[in-house]
């Protein structure tokens, strides 16, 4: 598989600025000099953190600020919306110097850097879901030893949450492209339906625990009554087709589906 591919980026941090109080990280603006593109990512809490005294006025300004940069940004291109943004925005909202970073998915690095530059206020099953330190193989098997809630991740905000969806790390390129080793990935428990297909995280119980995550496919046949199936076949199949698949035994209950991919956080 080809080595990834990656791009010299610029970003900056936004703020706003309260009369009397601390600045305010509300996001990050990465831009992509290569494509001349703003990626953006604006906190979503201002009704839990405003000020009571904050006029109305700029109540509106901030909470419109990821559509109002991203029209302007469209319009002008990010190098010259980024030059001239101090005159375009209100002086409650400042920008900081940009700063280089390498970047390989923007995507996913905006979520990154947005992680680590903005502490936005934990609303659970509405904005975050929890993380947990169990670490998934996108190879065989990946032992685990105690499992732990290691807090709250804040989601996308196009993705829609409920309880059962958690976040937990893959480590390993046998599910590349898709999912890039050590990658942190929201996953949803209680796989409904069938699975045919479907990238699940598949648990071996034992005396630690291992997981992975691959693609699942099975073939059935005939229980033992007219009525009833089993599995007669268990296929985990790898994305990245370096890596082989491998097959479960239908038979052994120490295999378990525990949950189905839904996508890379970053």
């Amino acid at each position: 598989m080809p080595p990834v591919q990656t791009i010299a980026a610029r970003y900056s941090l936004l703020s706003v600025q309260i009369p009397g109080e601390e600045p305010l990280t509300a996001g990050v603006l990465l831009e992509d000099p290569s494509q001349n593109r703003l990626y953006i990512r604006i906190r979503r809490d201002w009704s839990r953190i405003l000020p009571e005294h904050v006029v109305e006025d700029d109540v509106a300004i901030i909470e419109s600020l990821e559509v109002t940069i991203q029209n302007v940004a469209q319009e002008m291109g990010a190098a010259e919306f980024l030059t001239h943004v101090e005159d375009k925005l209100s002086n409650v909202v400042l920008i900081s110097d940009r700063k280089q970073v390498v970047v390989g998915n923007f995507d996913r690095a905006l979520g990154r850097l947005y992680r680590e530059h903005v502490a936005s206020t934990v609303q659970q099953f509405v904005t975050h879901l929890p993380r947990y330190s169990l670490a998934a193989a996108a190879g065989p098997f990946l032992e685990n030893r105690e499992i732990e809630a290691e807090g709250w991740e804040e989601a996308p905000a196009g993705l829609r949450l409920a309880p059962g969806m958690f976040v937990a790390t893959v480590t390993g390129r046998s599910m590349q492209p898709l999912i890039p080793d050590g990658a942190l990935c929201v996953f949803r428990s209680g796989v409904t339906g069938s699975r045919q297909g479907k990238l699940v995280l598949v648990e071996a119980r034992g005396e630690n625990d291992k997981y992975t995550v691959k693609r699942y496919f099975s073939q059935k046949g005939p229980g033992e009554d007219p009525e009833t199936w089993r599995h007669n076949h268990i296929r985990l199949e790898p994305l990245n087709p370096e890596f082989a698949a491998w097959n479960l035994d239908p038979e052994e209950d120490r295999y378990q589906i525990v949950a189905e991919f839904v996508q890379v956080l970053d």
